[in-house]
């Protein structure tokens, strides 16, 4: 059973809500230069299409501000419907003001109060972008971020800790500076006219007991949804650890109402495997189904052979890429899961709990593949073509198994950015 969610208000994000009762979104974002319309796009297509439900681009220039309007009508075209967020920093007022087709075009503003402008510049700046986001009635992320946290406000709180009786420690104060930073930010938008149901806070950091610390403190304070990850997660596993073991710990406490995993892809790496991880984050935990889930075994002296390796990568492959079509389909699909098996130890127990799986023999077994669907033994697959007659039974078990959706229904903002 998932853990209970923390109360918190929903805001709209285009067609999105986040917050609430809603369920958790994942989001992304582009590392495109935004100026290049049509590359810009193709990755918003791309990230949408692995199930990014909200997709953010850098809005750092003239040139990028006058693409975001083109962008959104060039994903118009394409059929993608996802929210675009503008990332702004240090001219986002300007842009903003520049830019009234780019502030129409976009669906939210992120906005860092650590990089809206120094000194007598900060606060009307940052009131600026605030009145821009009300004038085209849009939500905000006031995003902290620990790499560029407000220099004053970080030198007032250290100026208070020192006159404590007993000081924290400057970790503590860091902590401390970060959540006053997005609560404080967050109450002058309002202020400023900002309405309370159209604020998301995130605090990123780049540790995870940082981020665990800072976000626990925020929830306690505050009711606005709350966006999680961590700034640098890093590349590869250490990227995939991190974020998993930061986030996990608070999504168990019912904290957070959107994630993105901000991983460093490889050189010319798929900038999709974050909206990947996130969404296994979030369906292995329980919060959310995304895509059936490809139970396999990791191996061992008995698993000389390679070819449960081989099918299970196939076989998650091939679901990954008929999703979209049976999203279109079959109602309640991305809860099944597909057990493959390696050997005699646990192959048939894994595959009856499985909807449908397979149990492959292993090192001196005899060469036959039972399968199992709902827990029995259906038919035994042996010769060469073991891993095209399983994938054929899987399709058909999809079929028989879950109802077809009403094809007249509306289709759903979540359906057109995955079909995209």
């Amino acid at each position: 059973m998932a853990p209970p969610r923390r109360q918190s208000v929903q805001v709209s994000v285009g067609t999105v809500r986040v917050g609430g009762a809603a369920p958790i979104v994942v989001q992304s974002m582009t590392n495109t230069d935004t100026a290049d319309i049509e590359g810009t796009a193709q990755q918003v297509k791309a990230l949408a299409r692995a199930g990014s439900e909200m997709v953010r681009v850098t809005v750092n220039t003239s040139e990028a501000a006058a693409a975001v309007a083109p962008i959104r009508d060039r994903l118009a075209q394409l059929g993608v419907n996802v929210p675009l967020v503008g990332d702004f920093h240090f001219n986002g007022h300007k842009l903003l003001r520049e830019h009234p087709s780019c502030a129409q075009a976009l669906a939210k503003y992120r906005i860092n109060p650590g990089n809206v402008g120094r000194g007598s510049k900060r606060d009307p700046q940052f009131v600026e972008m605030i009145e821009m986001a009300c004038r085209y009635e849009k939500p905000v992320r006031i995003g902290v971020n620990w790499g560029s946290l407000d220099q004053d406000l970080l030198a007032r709180l250290m100026d208070e800790n020192n006159a404590r009786p007993e000081p924290l420690s400057a970790q503590e104060v860091m902590r401390h500076a970060v959540v006053t930073s997005a609560i404080e930010s967050a109450q002058r938008a309002e202020e400023a006219g900002m309405r309370h149901d159209r604020i998301i806070l995130s605090a990123k950091v780049s540790g995870v007991q940082d981020l665990i610390a800072i976000y626990t403190a925020l929830a306690s304070r505050c009711d606005y949804p709350l966006h999680l990850g961590l700034t640098e997660a890093g590349m590869g596993s250490k990227g995939i650890v991190a974020s998993t073991a930061g986030m996990a710990v608070l999504l168990q406490q019912g904290i957070g109402d959107t994630i993105r995993v901000s991983l460093t892809p490889e050189p010319n790496g798929d900038r999709t495997n974050e909206v990947i991880v996130a969404q296994e984050i979030l369906q292995t935990m329980g919060l959310r189904s995304f895509t059936p889930m490809v139970v396999a075994c990791p191996g061992c002296g008995r698993t000389t052979s390679t070819v449960f390796q081989e099918l299970a990568k196939q076989i998650q492959s091939h679901i990954r890429h008929r999703m979209p079509e049976w999203r279109r389909q079959y109602e309640g699909v991305e809860d099944m899961t597909v057990a493959v098996m390696g050997c005699v130890v646990n192959g048939p127990g894994e595959s009856k709990h499985a909807n449908i799986g397979i149990s492959l023999p292993g090192t001196g077994e005899r060469p036959i593949a039972p399968v199992y669907e709902d827990g029995e033994k259906t038919v035994t697959l042996k010769g060469d073509r073991i891993a095209e007659e399983f994938q054929d039974l899987v399709e058909r078990y999809v079929a028989r198994s879950f109802a077809h959706k009403d094809q007249d229904a509306e289709v759903t903002d979540a359906d057109v950015a995955v079909d995209a």
